[in-house]
């Protein structure tokens, strides 16, 4: 059996690839959201690894979710009981957007073709989107009749603002890389053949970074989603109090005085 997520290590650069090109890389079953979960968790527990790349095996990032097994009593999301069917979303692929929330090591997504439905929805829960210029995006939930099951709702708006996303949510209109650029659903969109050196080009400035600063910015950022400023100031003079404390921040400021490059340890 083939494994469903690849995992390779180049340094500080962890790449996690979602591995059925044959099935479009959904992310539906809970076998993926596992396997998805226990790596993504062993990087953030890991301070070796600087950051990491999302993407998909083949021409397809992820269409999300398996439409074999919408039907009730597939053996996927959607069962005979609406109320195991809840439960299916709750402890199954809603699983995946609470631990994007929590991870502090540094998330890129690499988009190398279609992002469809929750495989859209995947992204946006990613720090950093680069995307392929055959890239697609797709919020359409609504053409088959159903709801943003994974967090789409909340993660959209908070990426391309409030009208955009209503307007891709509702429409379930799919968009090109280029339009994707011009909403700020991605930062950048290169070649097909340049999306690797692309990600990894972003993904090796953040890794040169000091790491427990770059993870407590990350916090940080995510906690600005929601918190009031007063509680933000707090959390940072909290978090700075932690970053004067490193022996990197020592090293930054030595290496500024001495006017040569740094050597950070994650110290």
């Amino acid at each position: 059996m083939t494994d469903q997520i690849l995992q390779s290590r180049d340094g500080g650069i962890l790449t996690i690839t979602l591995n059925m090109p044959e099935k479009r890389n959904p992310i539906s079953d809970v076998g993926v959201v596992d396997q998805m979960c226990e790596a993504f968790i062993a990087a953030d527990q890991d301070m070796s690894v600087r950051c990491v790349i999302l993407t998909g095996a083949g021409t397809v990032f992820s269409s999300g979710g398996d439409l074999k097994q919408m039907r009730p009593d597939s053996g996927g999301l959607r069962a005979g009981l609406p109320a195991e069917t809840r439960r299916n979303y709750k402890y199954g692929i809603q699983r995946l957007p609470l631990m994007f929330q929590a991870l502090e090591v540094p998330v890129v997504a690499a988009v190398n073709g279609a992002a469809i439905g929750a495989g859209l929805d995947l992204t946006t829960m990613c720090d950093i989107r680069i995307a392929a210029s055959s890239a697609k995006f797709a919020e359409s939930f609504v053409r088959l009749g159903i709801t943003p099951g994974d967090g789409g709702a909340w993660l959209l708006p908070r990426i391309v603002g409030f009208s955009k996303a209503t307007e891709l949510a509702l429409t379930g209109e799919t968009i090109d890389a280029a339009e994707a650029l011009r909403i700020g659903l991605v930062s950048e969109v290169v070649d097909d053949t340049e999306l690797t050196a692309a990600a990894r080009k972003v993904a090796n400035k953040i890794a040169a970074n000091p790491p427990h600063a770059v993870r407590m910015t990350k916090r940080l950022l995510r906690e600005g989603q929601t918190a009031d400023l007063k509680n933000i100031l707090e959390m940072s003079a909290a978090m700075q109090s932690l970053a004067h404390a490193t022996a990197d921040n020592d090293e930054a400021i030595t290496a500024f005085l001495e006017k040569r490059e740094p050597e950070f340890k994650g110290e």
